[in-house]
């Protein structure tokens, strides 16, 4: 099963990549592919939309806090809207 969950980069300031990985894999370990970036200190988001999308139509389940820096960033807003 795939997940899409955050991986941290920063060494001192806590930066993270949002990642699509597998559930067996460890938080640091081998991704599968790299779907964005979330930096909490300037509140910025930065989202590949195309790549987050093939994941979920693929199955892939978004933890708690990826799920809600999404919501944040009016992701599933913009679903609805191509789907529709």
């Amino acid at each position: 099963m795939v997940k899409l969950r955050l991986k941290r980069c920063g060494r001192k300031q806590a930066i993270y990549r949002i990642v699509a990985i597998d559930v067996r894999s460890r938080r640091e370990g081998r991704d599968l592919r790299k779907v964005g970036f979330y930096d909490p200190i300037k509140n910025q988001t930065c989202l590949n939309v195309p790549a987050i999308l093939y994941f979920l139509e693929k199955g892939a389940q978004p933890t708690r806090t990826v799920y809600d820096i999404l919501r944040k960033a009016e992701f599933f807003k913009d679903k609805e809207r191509t789907l529709s």
